[in-house]
């Protein structure tokens, strides 16, 4: 600790993100990255974007990312004025702490949710409470419902449990809090769910994130974006653009408007997601696993006769890695990505062999 550190600094547990060995042929099923490549449409605009001037890399980027906010309002039938545009879904949540949850009461969030969540809070001087979930595991809208808050923000399907909150009971705690910010924060929410978006028109007091990195394969480009009431979206350009009134560049822009256009390529890559994820849920159920109800593109699974960080181990061995969190209630669970129907079957084998070594 230095004495030159800040007393903000000094506080700070910093959020830890997903391990990224370098491990020669490793199966990483830990950080929830999509298994099948960006759209070859994205790939061939950022192509373009460099052959077209090379000049242009010299000048900044639109501050404003207007070719992108429009693809997402065509996206989702709603104007430009209700987008905001980030790099990545990390960037537009902390700018959504700091313009529209910083109040006088407390916000509140799941207890077992995001950990980004009250890393943010602690950076920005946000105070919050935990909301429990539910015995199963499932977020229950009773807790966000008549207690004062100042902003509740939660993932929808949850993270790390890839449980899914249905829209009528999402509506039903964006109703109950009309002067509350409701964030729904839906990165995985293509793997199986119906997005909040439809109900911004009907609610002023909802924003709704979503990122490219999951359902569109672009986790190294960095883009996410809000949609919400234009008056929310005016908070969040307040903020960006008293601290990085350029933060997409030309080459994210011009792949993240190809992917968003490429619906064809989604659907396909989104479907097979889900059929691997089905069908690993079977196979794990088979092993013994109890795998809770996923709607994302990973599974939460726990086995009764063994320790989940012993089998984290075991599967590192065979080079392949998983996500075990060592928290309260969840730490007898591993989160696996969905990767190919190889990674899956190789993810299978090894834990067949391992909890059954003299077979």
């Amino acid at each position: 600790m230095s004495r030159f550190w800040s007393r903000v600094v000094r506080d700070l547990t910093p959020y830890v993100p997903g391990e990224q060995p370098k491990i020669a042929n490793l199966i990483k099923l830990n950080t929830n990255e999509n298994p099948y490549p960006p759209s070859p449409k994205a790939l061939a605009a950022i192509q373009a974007e460099l052959d077209g001037d090379a000049a242009r890399l010299r000048l900044y980027p639109d501050p404003n990312a207007d070719l992108l906010k429009a693809a997402v309002a065509r996206r989702y039938a709603v104007t430009p004025a209700q987008v905001f545009v980030g790099n990545g879904s990390d960037e537009v949540l902390a700018h959504v702490f700091m313009a529209l949850l910083k109040h006088e009461q407390p916000i509140l969030f799941p207890d077992i949710s995001y950990s980004f969540y009250p890393v943010y809070c602690g950076l920005y001087g946000v105070e919050y409470a935990t909301v429990p979930l539910a015995d199963d595991f499932a977020i229950d809208p009773d807790g966000y419902c008549g207690r004062p808050n100042g902003g509740i923000i939660f993932p929808n399907p949850n993270a790390p449990t890839g449980r899914l909150l249905p829209l009528d009971a999402v509506e039903r705690i964006i109703a109950a809090n009309p002067d509350s910010v409701v964030v729904v924060d839906e990165a995985y929410v293509d793997f199986g769910g119906k997005s909040a978006i439809a109900l911004v028109d009907r609610h002023d007091n909802l924003l709704v994130v979503h990122t490219l990195s999951k359902s569109r394969s672009l986790a190294g480009l960095r883009v996410g974006y809000a949609v919400g009431h234009p008056e929310l979206i005016e908070a969040l350009e307040r903020v960006k653009n008293s601290f990085n009134s350029y933060p997409l560049d030309r080459l994210a822009i011009a792949g993240a408007v190809a992917a968003i256009d490429d619906q064809a390529y989604f659907d396909q890559t989104c479907a097979a997601v889900v059929a691997t994820r089905d069908a690993l849920t079977a196979d794990l159920a088979g092993l013994g696993f109890e795998v809770l109800p996923s709607a994302a593109n990973f599974i939460f699974a726990r086995h009764p006769a063994h320790d989940a960080g012993e089998l984290a181990k075991a599967l590192r061995e065979r080079n392949i890695i998983v996500r075990h969190f060592r928290q309260p209630r969840i730490d007898q669970f591993l989160r696996i990505t969905v990767g190919t129907d190889a990674e899956c079957q190789a993810l299978t084998d090894a834990l067949r062999a391992i909890l059954n070594p003299a077979a």
